[in-house]
């Protein structure tokens, strides 16, 4: 009888055991992994710059800071009047003071506004009064519009450098004056020479 009884006892604490031992495991399987992938960094926003310049007809001059290296985006429009909000019909009428302009955001990281004014003085002729080529009318005029005391100091820097280098027989020509307001082309001026396949006005 003693025998029988200890069996008994065996079998009850051995049925525990494993009772116990089943639910610990299945507790554990049950515990979610505390280690996860780490968050994805976020884009790095660029910081860009803006830059404007008046240098002729404004569809030529686009193209070329289009295509420049470091250039984001660029528009054209009219500044440095007195008309609010011109039509194309209105600064052609040279009576409003504008200025056919290019608008140029660029990333500062991969060019420079001394860069983009060697573009802007290569791209016309700085000495020409009013003029560019056939086109003339003071909305056709040479102009630096400066957005800070950094871009100022540049640009006068370049227009000193390219006079004392005797590179155009005459003096460089080229205003440079505070940024005004800009007034955005009517769309069918917006990147007119890409969308006709062509680089070039004249």
């Amino acid at each position: 009888m003693r025998f029988l009884i200890v069996g008994l006892l065996a079998v009850v604490v051995i049925a525990s055991v494993v009772v116990v031992l089943s639910a610990l495991t299945g507790n554990a399987a049950s515990v979610p992994s505390t280690t996860s992938r780490p968050a994805s960094q976020p884009a790095e926003k660029i910081v860009t710059q803006k830059a404007m310049f008046g240098a002729g007809c404004f569809w030529g001059v686009e193209e070329t800071f289009r295509t420049t290296p470091g250039v984001v985006a660029t528009s054209v429009g009219y500044s440095g009047g007195k008309t609010k909000n011109p039509t194309y019909e209105d600064v052609c009428s040279d009576e409003t003071g504008h200025v056919e302009v290019v608008l140029v955001e660029f990333d500062p990281a991969k060019t420079s506004y001394e860069k983009l004014l060697d573009v802007f003085f290569g791209a016309h002729d700085p000495t020409q009064v009013n003029r560019q080529g056939p086109d003339h009318g003071t909305q056709y005029r040479t102009v630096v519009f400066y957005y800070s005391p950094e871009q100022q100091k540049a640009a006068e820097a370049k227009k000193a450098a390219l006079d004392a280098s005797a590179k155009f027989k005459r003096k460089i020509a080229t205003a440079i004056e505070p940024a005004k307001e800009y007034w955005i082309a009517e769309e069918y001026h917006q990147k007119y020479l890409f969308k006709r396949g062509v680089q070039v006005c004249h």
